[in-house]
């Protein structure tokens, strides 16, 4: 079953199948997304959507099937995946003894991009929190430092899990206008989320249609 059959596919799932402790958690998953793309994950708790994600980062692998970037299976260059996305799980990855600068710093670093912490800080609403340490933020203004090193470096693929978690109304309407500009520049988004995010045009992928109960149903 396929989300969305694109004509310039550029990320494809086919028929993946995950096991974590012993468990089918999903099996013949498949999606097909172009650029400029959004695939929304639902699901109830434990249908694995948080698996799929960190799947498609490569952070965990599948037990079958195969995952494709412009038609080459990603295992056969994991470093080239993971250098091409951004993952944002449910910890906010912050060393607590940095400023908020000086975290952004770091991330946009890594890909020799640290001109767009300044793009970071702006975009989250963060510039007036650049040189207060990590420690002192609240929950939510932690998930926005979190989530602006999407903005701070560039990747192809955003792999987004339960972002809008402790961010309030403003936030949460900032991030679906950092979303909408990434995807009009060409970038994909795959985003698990119960909240109420507003993604225009996104396909939708409902986790329990992949159960592997249902393999076994009359």
């Amino acid at each position: 079953m396929t989300a969305s059959e694109g004509t310039s596919t550029q990320f494809q799932a086919r028929a993946l199948d995950c096991e974590r402790g012993g468990r089918l958690v999903f099996v013949g998953l498949d999606f097909s997304l172009a650029p400029g793309s959004a695939l929304v994950l639902r699901g109830a708790n434990g249908s694995g959507k948080s698996s799929l994600l960190r799947i498609l980062a490569g952070l965990l692998h599948p037990v079958g099937g195969t995952l494709e970037w412009a038609g080459a299976p990603v295992s056969e260059d994991p470093e080239a995946h993971r250098a091409r996305l951004h993952y944002v799980g449910h910890l906010d990855a912050l060393k607590t003894a940095l400023t908020v600068g000086e975290n952004l710093a770091f991330w946009a670093g890594l890909r020799g991009s640290a001109a767009g912490v300044g793009a970071g800080l702006d975009q989250f609403g963060l510039g007036e929190l650049a040189d207060m340490p990590a420690r002192y933020l609240s929950a939510g203004q932690r998930r926005r430092a979190s989530l602006a090193r999407l903005a701070a470096s560039k990747a192809a693929l955003w792999l987004l899990d339960e972002p809008t978690v402790t961010l309030d109304a403003a936030s949460v309407a900032g991030l679906g206008r950092a979303m909408a500009a990434y995807r009009a520049a060409g970038g994909i988004v795959v985003v698990a989320t119960h909240g109420a995010l507003e993604i225009a045009e996104a396909q939708t992928l409902d986790m329990s249609t992949f159960s592997p109960s249902l393999e076994f149903a009359p």
